[in-house]
């Protein structure tokens, strides 16, 4: 049997990131995610992996973002004993993200079953936050272009891929086949985050395509989010923003102050960050110089953009203060996390806005919001949407549609086969057809759940 691949997620959505790799009787996992969304991709959570966790020999993570890292804890406890690798920066954000997650879960359950709304009796977090601490020490690391063995005969190398701190791309070498795994690719003009690195030589590529079939306009973030802001505080509104902890919260921040620094937003402006993980992600930046683009005291003016929010106290006195404000929150398409309690205070308020600032992923409330929903369903009632609503287009941390053929055209040389993955159906086959048509490579969507040779 030579290598194989199996798809157990990333396949017709953005969402639950998975791929087994499978040679001489040895099993590896590239990235651990969460799925995210429609409530028929969440269920996916729930069942079991086709593989056991146990016969799984080691997992390497591209990026800490739930959708590709949460699900690690829940493998962790249902069996997996080998070893997970990733960047520095990573393995940081995953002790940050990881236990994160695990509150979540529980806060969940709770809430369900103090309502009784859930339609289990009684809801059970999918993994707890000790669940989630266990599981990351499991964590191993290697920094970009050192050579590892995540299993006996298995080489492994990590390269920069821009996104988010300590993303990287994946070269595995197995079975002597050279497999090479995108993983999020960022832009090369992404004012936080460096450009992705040119990728090596690889017999099979698996290419996400979360904007395969779009360009990112020309407008640029701080234009683009200092008309939303100030058009607020003008009518004296709250401005809520979703964000994801990890990257987009300090891109918008980094926007906010560049834009107060300018007199293009007034200095007194209150700006909150009431996402623990957050605050915790954003003073990472610090420690990884030089994987980004910030220096020590643009690391520092970012900090102080904002009032840093992390107990539940200070999180609800927010509420309480009048006149205009930016609540920057978790989570980014309004899944789940404190912004969905800002939204119950704010959504019904005309003066108010609801700044989208990054991908909504179809079956999510941010996309619903973005969809211009007159009512969303938070913690079990509707609730009416009268608060103006802004979709940022600036700013995204994904590579466009433009970028990932940049990309792709930097191999050394063609690919005998390219996969591609993590991204909806519209966006991931018309990247295919970019591929086969300009670049003449054999280019797949694949299945969920389908196994294809490498």
């Amino acid at each position: 049997m030579g290598v194989s691949i199996r798809f157990l997620g990333g396949t017709g959505t953005v969402t639950g990131s998975k791929y087994l790799i499978e040679y001489g009787g040895q099993r590896l996992l590239v990235d651990c995610g969460l799925f995210q969304g429609y409530k028929q991709l969440r269920l996916r959570n729930r069942e079991p992996l086709p593989v056991a966790p146990d016969q799984i020999g080691a997992v390497l993570f591209t990026h800490a973002h739930i959708d590709h890292s949460g699900y690690f804890p829940l493998l962790a406890r249902e069996g997996f004993t080998g070893r997970a690798w990733c960047t520095p920066a990573t393995r940081d954000l995953l002790h940050v993200m990881l236990p994160d997650s695990g509150h979540l879960q529980e806060e969940e359950a709770e809430y369900a079953n103090r309502k009784g709304f859930g339609k289990h009796q009684p809801a059970l977090p999918l993994y707890t936050v000790e669940d989630a601490r266990r599981s990351l020490k499991r964590l191993h690391t290697a920094r970009l272009h050192e050579r590892f063995e995540p299993l006996p005969g298995w080489s492994a190398s990590f390269s920069g891929a821009g996104h988010i701190l300590g993303a990287a791309s994946v070269l595995l070498e197995v079975g002597g086949r050279r497999l090479l795994f995108s993983g999020d690719l960022g832009r090369p003009d992404d004012a936080l985050m460096l450009p992705p690195e040119p990728p090596p030589a690889a017999d099979v590529v698996l290419c996400e395509s979360t904007y395969g079939n779009r360009l990112h306009p020309k407008e640029d973030l701080l234009a683009e989010l200092g008309a939303a802001l100030s058009r607020a505080a003008a009518r004296g509104g709250t401005v809520v923003v979703p964000v994801f902890a990890v990257g987009r919260a300090q891109a918008v921040l980094l926007a906010i102050a560049r834009l107060k620094a300018r007199g293009e937003l007034p200095r007194a402006l209150p700006v909150y960050l009431d996402s623990p993980m957050a605050v915790a992600t954003t003073e990472l930046y610090e420690r990884h110089l030089g994987q980004h683009r910030l220096d020590a005291a643009q690391c520092r003016e970012m900090e102080r953009t904002a009032q840093m929010v992390t107990s539940v106290e200070e999180s609800k006195a927010i509420a309480q203060r009048h006149g205009p404000k930016v609540i920057l929150s978790a989570s980014g398409m309004a899944t789940g996390g404190r912004v969905l309690h800002h939204l119950t205070h704010h959504l019904g308020d005309h003066r108010a806005m609801v700044v989208l600032a990054g991908y909504q992923a179809p079956g999510t409330r941010g996309a619903q919001l973005a969809a211009g929903q007159a009512s969303l369903r938070i913690f079990g009632q509707q609730w009416p949407v009268r608060a103006e609503v802004v979709q940022l287009t600036a700013g995204s941390a994904h590579a466009d549609a433009e970028q990932l053929m940049a990309w792709l055209r930097g191999l050394p040389k063609a690919p005998r086969r390219t996969f591609v993955t993590h991204g909806d159906m519209d966006a991931a086959d018309a990247l295919r057809l970019r591929i086969e048509n300009e670049l003449g490579w054999p280019a797949l969507v694949p299945e969920h759940g389908s196994t294809w040779p490498a």
